[in-house]
């Protein structure tokens, strides 16, 4: 455990932890302290307490001292000075023509910076103009884009309600907002009836959203039925807040509608299921039924195959015949492979390709060169005789000549 004391640097921003020094500080006080930005002036927002070492950032820094009636007046002037650097910071962004609306102005207690808030919507090149402002002012200059609703936090303001908003008021950090918060609500999905000042999602949203969600399990659905005191009726609408159902029920030959609250009904009650079909599909149920078919495992046929065993052809590797040697080419008629085909010639059919016809063939070659192996050697061996003959009978016409 250590002791801590919460400050608060502006109005309605996030509470930091500091060490106290032993210094004697309540609530209301302001305070020198020393932060990441430099000593700032802050108030006290609690007194000392103690908080769990799991819940701090540490290391703490301290308080330095209580702020005097000299601080105070610093304070003051500094905001003097905020006001007119605003201003000149206006006439500086309308001659760099620059895209960005300022905000607020920002005097560090020991005027050791300048800060500029403004809001773009998108990056603005302001080398130039923070160059401009540090000759103007002579110290250090930052700007720093924020987003909408830190500028209504800034700037404050009125809400729909027609309260200052919580914001600027004692909200300190911004929650998530989202539509789903409205339909649950049943409030309307006008965008102008559920934003704020700053066109986002009105905070407020969030207030009761646990309510809701806790109230919303208790109640059923709409379109379910219901049991209540006038007999079974179905839900027509419900109420979240004043927790009542508005309930459909038959009267004679016509139907009504009245309203109930939730704790006067009751739902009716849903036939349990056995103790040892509990928690099973029916179509499990189905086939845990179903005796007929066999227990799952190998198909039939697969077990008819294993107990026959493997094909006897496959038993063993060498009970297959040895291939002989494959014939010449010419050959193959003396072996009694299509000794038909072999004498005429011929080649084997084939069927017709794509595109043609059964009858014609594209590339069919003459007799002479489909011929076989055989005829071939038959031509080799008739050739020398046949030039014999044209020999001798130009031999007989020369000495005919000579005659």
């Amino acid at each position: 455990m250590a002791m801590v004391i919460r400050v608060r640097f502006k109005r309605a921003s996030k509470l930091y932890d500091f060490d106290p020094a032993g210094l004697d500080l309540h609530n209301g006080m302001h305070v020198v302290t020393e932060t990441a930005r430099g000593v700032e002036l802050g108030e006290c927002m609690s007194g000392i307490i103690e908080v769990p070492d799991e819940h701090i950032n540490a290391p703490l820094k301290p308080i330095l001292r209580i702020a005097t009636e000299q601080d105070m007046l610093i304070q003051k002037r500094n905001e003097e000075y905020e006001k007119e650097a605003f201003d000149i910071a206006l006439e500086r962004i309308a001659e760099h023509k620059l895209e960005m609306k300022l905000v607020d102005v920002e005097y560090a207690f020991d005027h050791s910076k300048i800060i500029f808030y403004f809001t773009a919507n998108g990056r603005v090149d302001f080398r130039m103009l923070v160059k401009n402002l540090a000759s103007i002012f002579k110290t250090r200059i930052e700007l720093r884009q924020i987003g909408v609703r830190d500028e209504a936090k800034m700037l404050g303001g009125i809400g729909p309600c027609g309260r200052p908003i919580c914001c600027r008021t004692f909200l300190g950090d911004f929650t998530p907002v989202s539509i789903k918060m409205a339909k649950e609500q049943s409030l309307s999905l006008n965008p102008t009836k559920i934003s704020g000042l700053c066109d986002r999602l009105m905070c407020c949203l969030k207030y009761e959203q646990d309510q809701y969600e806790a109230t919303r399990k208790r109640m059923p659905r709409v379109g379910r039925e219901i049991i209540t005191p006038d007999g079974v009726g179905t839900i027509n609408a419900i109420n979240v807040l004043e927790e009542t159902v508005r309930v459909r029920i038959a009267v004679g030959d016509a139907f009504e509608l009245r309203e109930y609250p939730i704790d006067d009904c009751q739902r009716p009650e849903t036939p349990a299921a056995p103790q040892g079909e509990r928690g099973e599909k029916p179509e499990r149920r189905e086939k845990a039924e179903r005796s007929d078919r066999p227990e799952r495992g190998e198909r039939p046929e697969r077990r008819e195959k294993a107990d026959r065993g493997e094909h006897p052809e496959r038993r063993e590797k060498g009970d297959r015949p040895e291939r002989g040697e494959r014939p010449p080419k010419g050959k193959r008629a003396e072996h009694g492979e299509n000794p038909e085909r072999a004498e005429k010639g011929e080649r084997p059919e084939r069927f017709p390709r794509r595109g043609e016809k059964p009858g014609k063939t594209p590339n069919a070659r003459p007799a002479a060169q489909e011929a076989p192996a055989e005829g071939k050697q038959m031509q080799q061996e008739s050739a020398p005789v046949v030039e014999a003959d044209v020999l001798q009978i130009v031999e007989e016409s020369v000495v005919e000549d000579l005659l």
